[in-house]
């Protein structure tokens, strides 16, 4: 299994950039850079840390069709690939109704839909071609103006649930699941997405590693709450086994503003999040890997911590001689 950092929106480009050879040197394959609006540009950063590293992957985790046109995805990535060396991978999923209806003013509907048509444009302008659609979301007649660095690189679907996860099977080159995907979910997930080649399957994993157990256990228990109310009852809790009634103890507290860390179990953080010392972050992992997980790439918490999580790459990759390279 390879391991991944996301890193933090919240963190200054330069400061990203620092973290990023940093993480290329503890070993850590794939280098992830997510777009949480409104925090800083996915591209922006990530074309940062491809000229700040030499051999790490580059992924923008995720970006979607609705606040910008397929089209000027092919564009921005393009340009991305190319300064890369062919280090780039492309994450698009749908976003949701919050991001895109309430705060942009954005119609969101038949997400997934858009989503579909917009993987057939960029990969159609990606591989050099004029791309004439009249879709149901999406009307264009445009090519690129330069030949992209690669004709066919990787599109990764970012999503959750069971449709999302079946488009991903048949158009994506990678599905890359979100934080909370336990082992259950990864081998559900893996199950929805099969087909004769599996696309590379990836998780954002939650992650805090220390040599005080209890304190790096700690540090996940506000996120985990946070987490599991934002989805409530959903596939991603429902699959790896967390009762109704607890979703919705999570639900109603994050609704009302206060997650609900008390209801974060032991159980619980071995189920959602890989955490403690260097001998448990090391469990959970390899629970990951025997589940069917290709990359898991750990969520970088924005602060000094990430060199503990650092420190646990170097040694998990040491310990299970990890491929580290970068095809």
């Amino acid at each position: 299994m390879r391991i991944g950092l996301l890193i933090s929106g919240m963190r200054p480009p330069r400061e990203a950039v620092a973290v990023a050879r940093d993480a290329e040197r503890a070993g850590v394959a794939d280098l992830w850079i997510s777009e949480d609006y409104f925090e800083r540009g996915a591209f922006t950063v990530a074309t940062a840390v491809a000229t700040g590293t030499d051999r790490a992957r580059v992924g923008i985790g995720v970006v979607n069709p609705f606040t910008r046109h397929p089209l000027v995805t092919a564009m921005e990535f393009a340009t991305l690939d190319e300064l890369s060396g062919g280090r780039a991978v492309l994450g698009l999923g749908a976003s949701n109704r919050v991001w895109i209806e309430d705060r942009c003013g954005i119609p969101f509907t038949a997400p997934l839909a858009a989503v579909r048509e917009a993987t057939a444009v960029i990969r159609a302008a990606l591989a050099g071609e004029r791309v004439t659609t009249a879709g149901r979301h999406f009307r264009t007649d445009a090519r690129l103006s330069f030949p992209a660095a690669r004709p066919d690189p990787p599109i990764h679907l970012g999503t959750k649930g069971r449709r999302g996860l079946r488009l991903a099977g048949e158009v994506a080159d990678g599905v890359l699941l979100s934080l909370l995907a336990a082992p259950r979910y990864v081998r559900w997930a893996r199950e929805l997405t099969a087909r004769p080649e599996p696309p590379e399957t990836g998780a954002y994993v939650l992650a805090a590693c220390a040599a005080d157990a209890g304190r790096a256990r700690a540090a996940v228990r506000r996120p985990l709450a946070t987490y599991l109310g934002v989805h409530g009852r959903h596939d991603l809790t429902r699959v790896a086994g967390l009762p109704a009634e607890l979703a919705d103890g999570f639900r109603t507290a994050w609704l009302a503003g206060d997650p609900a860390e008390h209801l974060v179990t032991d159980a619980l953080i071995d189920t959602f999040a890989v955490a403690g010392d260097p001998a448990q972050c090391w469990a959970g992992l390899d629970r990951l890997a025997a589940a069917g997980l290709d990359t898991a790439v750990l969520r970088d918490p924005g602060d000094p911590t990430i060199t503990d999580l650092l420190a646990l790459t170097a040694e998990y990759q040491r310990e299970h001689r990890t491929d580290r390279s970068t095809s």
